[in-house]
């Protein structure tokens, strides 16, 4: 029951994630939304939120602070705040921005082989032929995917690339790193405050105010308001809560419902084009993906 319960969390998770990409693209496209602005304010709004869902399942406030009171875990808190979330907050959107979010999302889904070659060197354990599998499935799916199959130039701009990969690393560090806290907090607690310290160190940069409301079309507004709620807040609460019942890898893997929703929703809803290669690159990382996902993790929860 646990595991069918993680299982519906991440998918959920996923698929708000992906669809979330989507829309920021159109308000980065259509809207001049700036980068640094969208994702000052829906770390902090989001983070908010989820602490005052906590407040109101507990009946108090004071568990929401007990975890600031511990010197080890509160430092190790605003490293998974700055490196982890807000790295992959930023990485992601810049991706989307520089790019699309279908080739963001697929970059950032990198991240479970990341993950897997990092336990691999530090366990010091040889590859399993699921590994090798994993591992060329990835490295052809962004071939294709970044090049169209030509190899004189790239298919999405190269910074866009560069931010999409480093969203996979900060993706696959949030995963490794946010399951020392569950063993002893709320999954609410821990991503609120992750998201409310990412969101007050990048507001020196970016103040949240620093916005102008009045040209905005009320339409706007509702895609402001699901790229917080659905697109942030949901998805990584439900992403985190997962880790309570399958293992990081597991939980890397099985939000193959992302990818999908971000490549369907780019083409379909924003008709960005993408070439017969660029589909070949996105079924084979979409295959890894889903391979991995259903070859469950039987090792213990690392």
């Amino acid at each position: 029951m646990n595991r069918g319960k993680g299982l519906l969390f991440v998918f959920i998770g996923a698929i708000f994630w992906g669809i979330g990409g989507t829309v920021a693209k159109k308000l980065f496209q259509q809207y001049a939304i700036d980068l640094g602005w969208l994702v000052t304010i829906r770390l902090l709004i989001a983070g908010i939120l989820l602490l005052s869902i906590q407040c109101w399942k507990t009946g108090s406030c004071r568990n929401i602070f007990e975890i600031l009171i511990d010197k080890k875990l509160s430092f190790q808190l605003i490293i998974l705040g700055l490196v982890g979330m807000l790295g992959v907050q930023y990485t992601y959107m810049a991706s989307i921005e520089r790019g699309n979010a279908a080739v963001a999302t697929l970059l950032q889904y990198l991240a479970p082989v990341m993950i897997i070659m990092y336990l691999l060197i530090r366990e010091k354990s040889a590859p399993t032929k699921k590994d090798v599998y994993t591992v060329t499935l990835a490295l052809i799916g962004s071939f294709f995917l970044l090049t169209n199959g030509s190899l004189s130039q790239l298919s999405v701009p190269s910074d866009a690339v560069v931010w999409g990969i480093l969203s996979g690393v900060a993706l696959a560090f949030y995963t490794l790193y946010a399951i020392r806290f569950l063993q002893k907090y709320d999954s609410l607690i821990i991503v609120g405050w992750a998201m409310i310290i990412g969101g007050v160190a990048i507001s020196f940069i970016h103040p949240p105010w620093d916005m102008n409301f009045v040209n905005l079309p009320p339409e706007a507004y509702f895609y402001l308001m699901f790229v917080i709620i659905f697109g942030t807040m949901l998805a990584f609460w439900f992403y985190i809560e997962s880790l309570n019942s399958l293992s990081p890898k597991e939980s890397s893997l099985m939000g193959s419902l992302e990818p999908l929703a971000a490549v369907l929703t780019t083409v379909f809803w924003l008709k960005d084009s993408f070439g017969f290669f660029q589909w070949i690159g996105t079924a084979c990382i979409i295959i890894m993906v889903f391979f991995l996902a259903f070859n469950r993790d039987t090792s213990a929860k690392s």
